[in-house]
């Protein structure tokens, strides 16, 4: 099912359905209902809203530097609450014209800034001053520490507390962000004490396998949330997906193994996410599993023609085998999508045929 255009209104009007002053009349009407409903678009327009709104979180958040901390903890919090004033005035100026995409990106930016003011009031306390480690707030996105959890879950509850007040999708990205932060940081901390003599190689698998928990338990919410989204015409788990799926596969990949089974399973597992992906109508599962396999066949071409004048030819026909099988796939997707969604019980099958449709 695409999405309604405007030629569609002028062949209801060829049609004799409506009348050309109707036509004209209903088109400005259901493009702001469309717009308002959070449609996806690629327009100029959109892109400057989304271009916009991620340099600004991404100058307050990944770039900010040292020249910040001269005025001082307190004065860091000051500042980071008048953005978050800031940002939620400019949500709700947006929100009074019905312009989403924008207000969410403004809502966005109001949670992307409650970590600096954690950060800062924990600075004017003195909680950072005298630990070793991590202590600069660009640390923060860049170094993995228990420490940081305050933060985290501050973070989050304002997250819970903006997409209640306005319910769009992209206000779950810095939700799903910090979630991903939190896996990492969690694991530290169920780490914390541990003797890292001897003990990396225990300290990464943990840390691996909790990731790969943790993203799992991601994907069910989002599995979850998808299927209660009866409507349709909002795409809620976007963000959980794919930070789940991040965290998920990246525990997965971190694994190491020097048997024959570790590819070939490591392989199996992203195949399942291929085929999740057709079920679901979801390509991030299939972009992600599509990568998972190419490494795992990667690796098994390795272990048979390691230092051997094969391994380049045999990489080379993998390579070309993929992308063909990427043809093949294009072709054939929601067919497959289609065989596995009729094997799923009823209220499944009910609730992935309504959103295909709705986000078609």
């Amino acid at each position: 099912m695409r999405p309604l255009a405007r030629e569609d209104l002028l062949a209801a009007r060829e049609a004799g359905i409506l009348d050309a002053a109707q036509a004209e009349a209903l088109w400005p009407f259901l493009a702001a209902r469309l717009d308002v409903a959070g449609a996806p678009r690629f327009d100029f327009t959109h892109i400057l809203y989304y271009l916009g709104g991620l340099i600004a979180i991404g100058a307050l958040s990944l770039f900010m530097n040292l020249g910040w901390e001269q005025f001082g903890g307190a004065a860091v919090a000051a500042i980071a609450l008048g953005y978050m004033l800031l940002g939620y005035a400019l949500a709700l100026w947006f929100e009074r014209r019905g312009l989403q995409v924008p207000t969410g990106i403004m809502a966005a930016l109001v949670v992307v800034m409650v970590p600096l003011a954690v950060w800062g009031v924990q600075q004017a306390l003195g909680f950072w001053s005298e630990r070793p480690g991590a202590q600069h707030y660009r640390d923060f996105h860049v170094f993995i520490d228990w420490r940081w959890l305050i933060m985290e879950l501050a973070t989050l509850a304002a997250g819970v507390v903006m997409f209640w007040r306005w319910r769009l999708p992209f206000l779950l990205m810095p939700v799903a962000v910090t979630l991903w932060y939190l896996s990492m940081d969690v694991a530290d901390m169920l780490l914390f004490g541990m003797s890292t003599e001897g003990m990396w190689s225990l300290r990464w698998d943990f840390r691996c396998w909790f990731s790969v928990g943790f993203g799992f338990l991601m994907l069910v919410v989002a599995v979850m949330m998808d299927l209660r989204n009866r409507a349709g015409r909002l795409d809620y788990p976007f963000w959980i997906y794919f930070f789940g799926l991040l965290t998920f596969w990246g525990g997965l990949t971190g694994l190491h193994s020097d048997r024959l089974s570790g590819p070939l399973i490591y392989s199996a597992i992203n195949l399942t996410l291929i085929g999740v992906g057709a079920v679901l109508s979801r390509r991030t599962f299939v972009v992600f599993g599509g990568f998972g396999v190419a490494f795992g066949l990667s690796a098994l071409s390795w272990r048979f023609f390691e230092d051997s004048w094969l391994f380049p030819l045999a990489l080379s026909g993998l390579g070309l085998a993929l992308a063909f099988l990427g043809v093949r796939w294009q072709k054939s997707e929601a067919r497959i999508g289609h065989w596995l969604r009729e094997r799923l019980p009823g209220p499944w099958r009910e609730l992935l045929q309504r959103r295909q449709a709705g986000l078609a």
